[in-house]
């Protein structure tokens, strides 16, 4: 009989892939530590079962896996469609507005512990916010043949028996997938690195903008076609007028009000908000690119600054 300790030295080494990949499949950072618990005691308790037919990380993906899908289907969580309407700014609406349980993502607690840069880059490109929000309007089973196949790079056969499906299958649900992700889903071949030099440029553009009240400030900042988003409320605001319109007529204040601290999350620029009396707002993530910013994402909430290394309060 094989112990727990030799599982646990033989897996714990996958947690923080594993916690990228339930957070690809469940859009929430709270859910994905969740199943990941569930997966490594699922993985536990039937370690002496385990054949060795597969490897450990295969076997384990195909727990979690599974596991993100009986809990997708428990919660009957579907995103709202996209393109019914216009936003606020009279603009196209914005996919995130439809995901109201979006939560940005520590680069932390997914990023590998080597210094290899170009390891770190692949897992940042694996979750960036537009991919995930993007996951989220696909079907349970489309999420999951997308990300094993695409992602993850898994052979269709293997995914087949991962999910008990026929090649076939796969094979049409990924073809769906992919088709409907690029419905919803902006281009991010242009996105920077958030430690590239244009990116802290404009991450420091804008929350000196948001500091001193700067309309300017904000104008330099954005693109024509930038986005702001507050996925929880569903508000969205498209183009660079109806952004900052918006900024300076009901957030921005006079200058002091807020206070900035920069971090990264879901590898992209990004600085948590903090009121002229140090009480926390929430988490603000950019989506930058050579162009100027394309994208900010608003998520309310001062427990989440913690999580980025942020204090609490400033007060």
């Amino acid at each position: 009989m094989r112990g727990g300790d030799e599982f646990m030295g033989r897996a714990e080494g996958y947690r923080r892939e594993l916690l990228a990949h339930c957070y690809r499949m469940m859009g929430s950072l709270d859910d994905a530590e969740d199943l990941v618990q569930e997966t490594y005691l699922r993985a536990w308790r039937s370690y002496d079962g385990f054949e060795e037919r597969s490897s450990l990380r295969t076997w384990l993906y195909r727990i979690a896996t599974n596991a993100c899908l009986n809990a997708l289907q428990r919660s009957d969580r579907r995103a709202v469609p996209v393109g019914l309407g216009t936003g606020p700014g009279g603009g196209p609406e914005s996919p995130a507005a439809g995901v109201g349980w979006l939560q940005p993502l520590p680069d932390e607690l997914v990023t590998p512990e080597s210094a290899d840069p170009a390891a770190v880059a692949v897992v940042r490109d694996g979750v960036r916010l537009a991919l995930i929000v993007g996951l989220q309007h696909l079907t349970p089973g489309q999420r999951a043949v997308l990300i094993l196949r695409d992602v993850l790079a898994w052979p269709a056969a293997e995914v087949a028996t991962a999910l008990d499906l026929e090649v076939g299958a796969v094979k049409s649900l990924l073809q769906r997938a992919r088709a409907r992700l690029r419905e919803v889903t902006p281009s991010m071949d242009d996105v920077l690195e958030p430690d590239h030099p244009r990116a802290q440029e404009l991450l420091e553009r804008y929350m000196t903008a948001f500091e001193t009240a700067d309309a300017r400030a904000f104008e330099e900042a954005l693109r024509a076609d930038a986005v702001l988003e507050m996925p929880a409320a569903a508000m969205w605001f498209a183009g660079k007028v109806a952004c900052v319109e918006y900024l300076m007529s009901e957030v921005v204040g006079a200058p002091g009000d807020w206070r900035k601290l920069p971090t990264v999350a879901n590898g992209q620029p990004a600085f948590g908000a903090y009121h002229r009396d140090g009480s926390a707002f929430g988490l603000a993530v950019l989506t930058a690119t050579p162009a100027g910013i394309a994208r900010v994402t608003v998520f309310a909430g001062a427990d989440l600054l913690p999580r980025f290394g942020l204090p609490a309060s400033l007060a």
